[in-house]
């Protein structure tokens, strides 16, 4: 590169903290400067990971013209008003998943940024891990043969609090959007928009989704069966199966982890991948290389996708059935 994204971090929670520990190890950015809501937040950030630049408000940040590009990671419902914040100051953005509420305001978001001609990527970090590129040239060489079935589960155990962030409404509570997108993206990216779905989603105890099961069916006549939960830790792993073979993925499978490929005869090849510390590191590297060769998007985690990948869970989630009476 000829020179590192200079980055602004919109929010101060544990994933833009995340990313902003990860970027320390990459030459291809630095987290310049942070926004928050309140001045002391930002200040607190800052110094954890020596941001020089600290803001008190999100439009001091975008407003900088010392930043590049700006990280949302701000929980979802406010992702469009982040974002859209960013885009009107000129500043390409990447943001957080699940992207937006739904479908109908990512198709808002994808709009201004193609009218604005800036980037902008959803930040699905899975897409770039290691053991993802690597299943995602098994799959482009031929290896699995022609592709049957994906099968995924994702299933996190939260304390049923009502002001957590998974249970409250106000702060884009679900199962789905927090936790299923993982297993609905991954799906997406191997098989493309379903034409089929048979779905079943009950409701937690404030309302919102908790728990869902997917089945998906595609014009390739192969399968997906997804499962999230907020009530439960699952297994979290992942199967892909071909005709000729099929890859186990460990736990979590959307994190960085291990697979092995598992021919029809039986032959077994084992897949290990090195990355330290969570992985957030290589979509800042992607949005870097985007930058750098005038990008409106990635082909890796295409807007358009983005948009078919939220269709497909508003209408799973519009099976939502109310909590039964205990």
């Amino acid at each position: 590169m000829t020179k590192p994204v200079r980055w602004g971090v919109l929010g101060t929670g544990k994933i833009a903290q995340t990313f902003a520990r990860d970027l320390q190890l990459i030459d291809e950015g630095d987290v310049v400067a942070v926004g928050s809501r309140h001045q002391s937040t930002a200040d607190t950030f800052g110094d954890e990971f020596g941001v020089p630049r600290r803001f008190g408000s999100y439009g001091e940040l975008v407003s900088d013209p010392g930043v590049d590009a700006i990280y949302v990671a701000t929980p979802h419902p406010m992702h469009l008003e982040n974002t859209s914040l960013a885009l009107h100051h000129g500043k390409p953005a990447l943001v957080e998943k699940a992207f937006t509420m739904n479908a109908a305001e990512a198709r808002e978001l994808v709009a201004l940024a193609r009218s604005t001609g800036l980037f902008m990527m959803e930040a699905m970090w899975t897409r770039f891990l290691p053991h993802v590129v690597a299943l995602r040239e098994i799959v482009a060489r031929g290896e699995l043969g022609d592709l049957v079935t994906f099968e995924a589960d994702h299933g996190k155990w939260f304390a049923p609090d009502p002001n957590f962030r998974l249970f409250a409404p106000e702060l884009g509570g679900s199962a789905m959007l927090d936790l299923g997108v993982y297993p609905v993206s991954f799906a997406s990216m191997l098989l493309g928009t379903p034409s089929r779905m048979v779905a079943m989603v009950d409701a937690a105890f404030t309302g919102v989704d908790g728990q869902a099961s997917m089945i998906f069916g595609y014009d390739s006549g192969a399968q997906s069966l997804l499962t999230c939960t907020s009530a439960a830790r699952s297994a979290s792993r992942a199967c892909l199966t071909g005709t000729a073979a099929r890859v186990e993925i460990d736990a979590d499978f959307y994190a960085p982890t291990s697979f092995r490929l598992i021919r029809r005869t039986g032959e077994v090849t084992p897949y290990s991948f090195d990355v330290v510390p969570r992985g957030l590191s290589f979509e800042a590297q992607e949005v870097a290389r985007c930058l750098e060769q005038g990008l409106l998007e990635s082909e890796v985690m295409p807007l358009d996708e983005t948009i078919s990948i939220m269709d497909t869970m508003d209408q799973v989630m519009s099976k939502l059935e109310p909590a039964p009476a205990r």
